[in-house]
C-alpha cells in the first residue's frame, strides 16, 4: 500500500515520457531537407537586403511556398510574406515566424557565397550582409513548410507561415515596421493563432544545443536621440558662447551614474549606450549644437519609464547649468520579449525530444532585442535559440552575430528545422508523439 501513491506519481509522468524521442516524420523530413535547405540558406546568404527592401527575397519565398502547394499573400508590412497551411483534420492554429532582412555590414568572412552587395542605410552607403543568421531562419522556416505540406492530409489543424521584413529596425529612425507594421496591417486579423513560435541561430551556443527561457528573454529596445543647442563661437574664445560638445560629453558622463548610482540594476537589468556623437566641422569652431544618439535597454516597463525620466532630467539640468539646451526623443523600437510559462513548459520537452534533453539549456535573459515580442500581444509566445558555432570552438571566441566576421556553422540548420517542426507537430496534436 505504500507504493501505491509512488506508482501513482510514476504513472504521471508517462505522457512525458513518450516525448523523450523524436517523431520518426520529423528526422525522415530533416533528413529530406536538408539539401535544399542549406541550398537556400546561401542564396539568401548571397544576395541579402535591408529591411523593407526584401523584394527579391520575398519573390523567391512565394514562389517556393507556392510550389509547396500554397497560397501565398505579399506586401504585407512593406515585403512580408504569409501563407497558411490548412491540414486535413480539425486541430490549434500556429503560426511561425522568419526574419528576412540583412545588416548594413560588409562581410569579412571570406565563405565562396559571400556576400558583395552593396547599399545605402540612413544616407549612407554600406555593405549589404546576413550577419545576424536570418539567412538561416527563412531556409529553415521554408524547409519546415515544405515538409508540413507534404503532411497535410493527416496534419490536425493549421499552420500560418510568416516571413517578416525589418525585424533589425526601420530603415528611417522612429518609422513604423517589421513584426509591428505587420501587425498593425492584419496578420492575425482573420487568422487567431493558439500560439507563435520562432527562433534564432545564436553564436553564444554550440551546434547542437539549444537555448529556451521562461518568461521575460530579450529585453525591449528604446533608440533615442538627444539634440543639444549652444551657441557658436571661435575656438579661442570660448567665453564667448556655448559649448555643446562639452555639455554633451557632461550628460554622457551623468547618464552613467544613473545606472551606477540610481537604478537598481540587480533586480532587472538596463543598459544604455550612446553609439553616435556628431558635432562640428572645424578645429578652432565651437559649433552651435551636438547630436547624440543612442539604445536603451529594459526588461521592467516600469524600470524604462523611470530611466528615461531620470534621463531626461540629467539632460537638461547639464545643459541648463552651462546656458544650453537638451532636447531627448526616445522611440520605441520592440516590447521585451516574454515567452509564455505554460508554452514553455508544454513544448521544452519538445525541444528535449529534437536534440536530447541534455542539449536543452536555461537560456539567460539578453540585453540584445527582438520585434517577435510584438507577436505577444496576440497570443502565447515562445522563442528560443539555436547553437551556431562549430563543435570544438569555444564560443567565447567566435564572431558574435552581427559582426562581418560572423559564420554560422550550417549545422544548426538541421538543429532549427527539427526543433521547430517537433514543437510544431507536438503542439497541433496536443503534446503526444508519434
Amino acid at each position: 500500500m505504500r507504493l501505491f501513491p509512488l506508482i501513482l506519481a510514476l504513472a504521471a509522468l508517462l505522457p512525458q515520457c513518450a516525448l523523450a524521442a523524436e517523431r520518426p516524420e520529423v528526422a525522415a523530413a530533416a533528413q529530406a531537407e536538408r539539401g535544399e535547405v542549406i541550398a537556400w540558406r546561401r542564396d539568401f546568404h548571397q544576395h541579402p537586403e535591408l529591411g523593407n527592401h526584401e523584394t527579391r527575397t520575398a519573390q523567391v519565398v512565394a514562389d517556393k511556398l507556392r510550389s509547396f502547394g500554397l497560397e501565398p499573400k505579399t506586401g504585407l508590412g512593406h515585403t512580408g510574406v504569409v501563407a497558411i497551411l490548412k491540414g486535413g483534420k480539425p486541430g490549434p492554429r500556429i503560426a511561425l515566424r522568419a526574419d528576412m532582412d540583412a545588416l548594413p555590414v560588409a562581410e569579412q568572412t571570406g565563405l565562396p557565397f559571400a556576400s558583395t552587395v552593396k547599399g545605402e542605410y540612413r544616407g549612407q552607403p554600406v555593405g549589404v550582409m546576413h550577419a545576424c543568421g536570418h539567412d538561416m531562419h527563412v531556409a529553415i522556416l521554408l524547409g519546415v513548410a515544405e515538409a508540413l505540406s507534404k503532411m497535410k492530409a493527416e496534419l490536425p489543424g493549421e499552420v500560418m507561415f510568416v516571413f517578416q521584413p525589418a525585424e533589425e529596425g526601420p530603415p528611417t529612425a522612429g518609422e513604423i515596421a517589421g513584426a509591428k507594421l505587420m501587425m498593425d496591417e492584419g496578420l492575425f486579423r482573420d487568422f487567431k493563432p493558439d500560439a507563435v513560435l520562432g527562433l534564432h541561430v545564436w553564436a553564444s551556443l554550440q551546434v547542437g544545443d539549444i537555448g529556451v527561457r521562461v518568461g521575460p528573454t530579450m529585453a525591449a529596445v528604446d533608440e533615442w536621440t538627444l539634440k543639444i543647442t549652444g551657441k557658436q563661437t571661435h575656438g579661442a574664445r570660448p567665453w564667448d558662447g556655448v559649448d555643446p560638445i562639452t555639455v554633451g560629453a557632461q550628460i554622457l558622463l551623468g547618464t552613467q551614474s544613473i545606472l551606477a548610482r540610481q537604478v537598481n540594476i540587480a533586480n532587472s537589468p538596463v543598459v544604455l549606450t550612446t553609439g553616435l556623437f556628431q558635432s562640428g566641422v572645424r578645429f578652432n569652431i565651437i559649433p552651435d549644437d551636438a547630436l547624440l544618439v543612442g539604445t536603451l535597454r529594459t526588461f521592467d516597463p516600469a524600470v524604462r519609464k523611470d530611466v528615461i525620466e531620470r534621463f531626461r532630467r540629467t539632460a537638461e539640468d547639464f545643459a541648463a547649468a552651462s546656458g544650453a539646451k537638451a532636447d531627448l526623443e526616445v522611440d520605441s523600437n520592440a516590447p521585451a520579449l516574454v515567452n509564455d510559462p505554460a508554452l514553455v513548459a508544454k513544448l521544452r520537452p519538445s525541444l528535449e525530444a529534437a536534440v536530447g534533453k541534455e542539449h536543452v539549456i536555461d537560456q539567460p535573459p539578453l540585453t540584445v532585442s527582438e520585434d517577435f515580442a510584438y507577436y505577444a500581444g496576440a497570443a502565447p509566445v515562445m522563442f528560443f535559440f539555436v547553437g551556431s558555432t562549430p563543435a570544438g570552438k569555444d564560443p567565447a571566441t567566435m564572431p558574435m552575430n552581427h559582426s562581418p566576421l560572423y559564420s554560422p556553422d550550417e549545422g544548426a540548420l538541421d538543429v532549427g528545422l527539427r526543433a521547430m517542426l517537433q514543437t510544431t507537430l507536438d503542439f497541433l496534436g496536443g503534446g503526444k508523439a508519434g
